[in-house]
């Protein structure tokens, strides 16, 4: 396989990108496995199939650095993949750009083999039946699962049937400025939001106009409630069936995170920087702390430009008796259901190229994603991203402590649900809402969502 070590030229320069036994499907078993799981066969997977030839079409939402690494990826595959296929990748714009696309395509021809979609597009693609489920090619191939980082795989696994294939992900973590911790005396980073308000003192006699720029971001409100390990939805977090209402009222897990957000406002310690703030007053050394994506940490260390060291740690928690973990963000890679074997055969070549430990090396280096594969751990490539970027491993260190039941919800409105929550947020910190009003205001809205969803695409 050609190297494509050159990738690395585009770590510095990437921006913030928001932000698995072993059978034929006709097997007897696996058809009961399908009776108890409610897995869709397709009869798309097939023994006989031939990728040999074949051209196949791949959407995706990476722009800017992440899109020019992803495009050397694809040229890579054709150059030296042995079977003469060949695959065109189409730029599709935003995660949501790409799933509306999706959405709609699906009522007419469908020009898509393979796409990629965001963490919270899961419940939707699953239901859609659109797509071939990974678990199928696994079992018809007896692919080796043990290779994709369980805590990782965990999100997009339904009882034991993996739906599509983890390509890039990532995590929330804290992001400090270490000169203002040593100027402030502080020895170790919070472990609660409440520490960083008994912070807010030294830090600010150190220099910082706000210890900490904290974004309006419902990934992040996500994130503290798996931390909390608390569901957002009920039945079992979507995972166990459609979910029909939240969790967070009657488990609390809101209310607490919106208390604490709201002392840490009215004392000053995290003014309200609103959606597209967090960012900038880090790297501009305005505020000592903001939380951001595992996978900003290449442009913020370019942003701040050795003006000062960063230091990264755990998403700090909403109490110290919290045993939660957190989940993933970012997208997985998904084979749609075009009803050719040979393609759907040429798109699981593919699929199992993009996470080789070799690429997901080249990938992790150059985009600051997860590497989706153990192995990557033992490649020249990634060993020489950590040694340049240790604060990188903070984020791995995170990942392995965190545990399979944390791995996030599904729900069908969840980017809907995602805008609830940062309009009540907004509400409350501009004062026309309480915390407490706040978090019901959340549960009304998005219960209606999921009634009005529910409703229109229920079985008849």
């Amino acid at each position: 396989m050609k190297k494509l070590n050159w990738i690395q030229t585009l770590a510095l320069s990437a921006t913030s990108l928001l932000a698995l036994g072993a059978c034929s499907t006709g097997d007897a078993d696996t058809e009961a496995q399908a009776e108890d799981t409610g897995i869709k066969q397709s009869e798309t997977v097939t023994e006989d199939a031939s990728a040999e030839g074949q051209t196949i079409t791949f959407w995706h939402a990476m722009g800017g650095a992440g899109g020019e690494a992803l495009e050397a990826i694809v040229d890579n595959f054709n150059e030296t993949n042995d079977q003469d296929i060949t695959v065109v990748s189409e730029f599709q714009g935003t995660y949501d750009d790409a799933i509306t696309k999706l959405r709609s395509a699906s009522l007419g021809n469908m020009e898509a083999d393979v796409v990629q979609i965001y963490d919270i597009g899961t419940r939707y693609m699953i239901d859609s039946d659109l797509t071939i489920p990974m678990q199928q090619f696994i079992d018809a191939e007896s692919y080796d699962v043990s290779q994709i980082e369980p805590n990782i795989a965990a999100y997009y696994t339904v009882e034991d049937n993996l739906y599509s294939m983890p390509f890039n992900s990532s995590t929330p973590v804290l992001y400090y400025n270490e000169a203002l911790f040593e100027a402030a005396g502080i020895e170790e980073a919070p472990s609660t939001l409440a520490e960083i308000g008994e912070m807010q003192d030294a830090l600010t006699e150190a220099g910082a106009q706000m210890p900490i720029s904290l974004t309006i971001y419902g990934w992040f409100v996500e994130q503290f409630i798996a931390k909390q390990g608390q569901e957002f939805v009920n039945n079992g977090n979507g995972r166990e069936a459609i979910p029909t209402e939240v969790e967070f009222i009657e488990n609390g897990a809101m209310q607490n995170i919106l208390e604490e957000w709201y002392a840490l406002y009215e004392s000053g310690a995290a003014p309200n920087v609103g959606r597209d703030g967090g960012s900038p007053e880090f790297v501009s050394g305005q505020s000592a702390m903001m939380i951001g994506s595992t996978s900003s940490l290449s442009s913020i260390m370019s942003e701040v430009g050795g003006e000062f060291e960063v230091g990264t740690a755990y998403l700090p928690a909403i109490s110290e008796e919290d045993q939660g973990g957190v989940s993933i963000g970012g997208a997985s890679v998904w084979a749609m259901d075009n009803e050719d074997s040979d393609k759907a055969q040429a798109s699981w070549e593919f699929i199992k190229y993009l996470v080789t430990p070799e690429i997901q090396a080249e990938w992790a280096s150059a985009t600051g994603y997860f590497p989706i594969t153990t192995a990557t751990h033992e490649e020249e490539v990634f060993k020489q991203n950590i040694e340049e970027f240790p604060q990188f491993q903070t984020a791995i260190d995170q990942l392995h402590a965190s545990n399979p039941e944390s791995q996030g919800a599904f729900l069908s409105v969840f980017p809907e649900a995602r805008q609830i929550v940062e309009n009540e947020i907004e509400n409350m910190l501009n004062g026309s809402a309480t915390p407490e009003s706040a978090a019901q205001e959340m549960a009304d809205q998005i219960n209606e969502a999921l009634e009005n969803y529910n409703l229109v695409n229920s079985p008849e």
